[in-house]
Parts: C-alpha cells; structure tokens; sequence
C-alpha cells in the first residue's frame, strides 16, 4: 500500500487504513471447542476499503476466525463492532442483512444449475409467483462482465465450469448483494497459475473500486503481499504480527514462521 501524501504520487494513490475508519472489528475474541482452544484472545481491526490478509499455519484457527465474524458460530468472550457499534450476529442470514458474506472453499454453489441461478440462489427475483429468470439473466450476466469474470455464458451449468470461474462467481454474487464485508476462506486453494491470477485480478478490482473490504486467508505469503494493503498472522490463537504489505517482505513472514516451528520442536524435544 502506498503512503504518499496528497499531491505527491499518482491521482489514484490510496491513502493509509486509520483505525477511525474501521468498518470492522473483533476484541479479545475467545472460542474452544472442548478442551481445545482455537482462539485465545484475537484482536482484529478492518479498514474501509481495505484488503487484510490473514495469515497462518493450519489449525492456526484462521477459519474459526471468520465463522465467527460471518454468524456462523458466536465467540466464548470478546465482542465485535461494526462501523463502530457493538452487534452479536445470530447468524449467517443475520450477518449478511448487515452486509457481511463469506465464500468458503467448497463455494456453496449447486453444480446442476446455471450460473445465473447459482447468482441468485436463495436471492431469487419473482414475477408474481414465478421466477423472474429473465431479469436474473440479465443481471448476472451484466455484474459478470462489470468484474471481469469472463464465462461462456450464464446459461451454462456452473458443474462445466473452472475453479478460478466459480470462485468468481461466488465472489460476484456476494459483492453483488450488497455486501460491504467480504470474507475469502482460501478462495486460491488448489488454483493453477491461470485461475489464481483470475482471482487475484478480481481482488485488486474490489481494491480500486473501494466499495467492499475484504479479508483474505491465504498462504502464498506472495501473492497476500500482492493485493493486500495489511497482513495479520495468527499463531497460539492470538494476532502475533500486523503489518502494512509495504513495511513487510515474503523473507520477514517466512523467518517468523520458521522461527515459530523451530521453537515447537525444540519444546517437543524437552517434553520428550
């Protein structure tokens, strides 16, 4: 992300996240399952317009993390704010009437229907009775091509489709239902090069329009510092490390992380 002042740089340059412009935020966030302890006491800030990329190690708790900020689990303790006001979300439907959407790694798309069906799943426009499959159509395939996500058609079954495609369009139908929040649970896992850069191409895009802030869980520590204006890495339930993308490099992450291993299988080693 770029710091220059007014005047100095390009018409374009986006200006520092502050924490006055906080769309989101999680405090002293706390979740077991059992005698596990998936989160201890995460502080999370979200800045309008920006992307974060969470970082960590599997079973770090990164996805935990967002089920709780998209309503599909509640915390044990801490609180969440949103545009500075305290809310509890009740759940997926509750979180995303207050403009926070989630697209996980299986996408929730059905295979058997079209992609202009898979936009409106559950979001259905009806023309008394029926379904208004034209204006569905329509819009789909205009929000589509608005985002660069470039299909055959919309009528084709989402099943016939490409990874990098159907991200796209889980992507697409969320941005396009007005969310403001937007949650990306490993939306480059299993990517080839084409398909991830699709998407990464579809994240810079939400970036320049600053309409939606994104969190992104990623692993490419690359391709996070790629689009991300901020990194959080999560280690021991907590956020160990918070950084703009410009103040930090892949080496910096990778000697954290390695640092982090080392220091586990020195105490395996003790314990043994």
């Amino acid at each position: 992300m770029t710091t220059d002042t007014p005047g100095t740089g390009p018409a374009d340059v986006r200006q520092p996240v502050t924490e006055g412009s906080d769309v989101l935020r999680a405090e002293h966030i706390s979740k077991s399952f059992g005698a596990v302890t998936a989160l201890r006491d995460v502080n999370l800030r979200l800045g309008r317009g920006e992307v974060l990329g969470l970082l960590g190690d599997n079973g770090a708790g990164k996805s935990t993390l967002l089920k709780i900020l998209c309503g599909f689990q509640p915390p044990d303790s801490g609180r969440i704010l949103l545009n500075g006001e305290e809310v509890t979300l009740k759940s997926v439907t509750h979180a995303r009437s207050l403009g926070i959407d989630v697209v996980y790694q299986d996408l929730a798309l059905i295979n058997e229907l079209s992609v202009y069906h898979n936009m409106y799943l559950n979001r259905e426009y009806h023309s008394g009775p029926l379904l208004n499959n034209r204006k569905m159509r329509a819009l789909a395939k205009q929000h589509l091509a608005d985002m660069g996500v470039g299909i055959p058609s919309v009528d084709v079954e989402v099943a016939k489709l490409s990874g990098g495609q159907r991200q796209g369009i889980a992507v697409a139908r969320s941005v396009y239902s007005d969310a403001k929040i937007l949650l990306l649970d490993e939306p480059l896992a299993a990517m080839g090069v084409k398909e991830g850069a699709l998407i990464l191409s579809l994240v810079r895009d939400l970036k320049e329009r600053g309409e939606v802030s994104i969190i992104i869980i990623a692993h490419n520590y690359a391709q996070v510092l790629e689009v991300c204006d901020r990194v959080n890495l999560l280690q021991h339930g907590e956020i160990t490390f918070d950084k703009a993308s410009a103040e930090t490099s892949v080496e910096e992450l990778t000697d954290i992380v390695v640092a982090e291993y080392r220091a586990a299988m020195e105490a395996r080693q003790k314990g043994a």
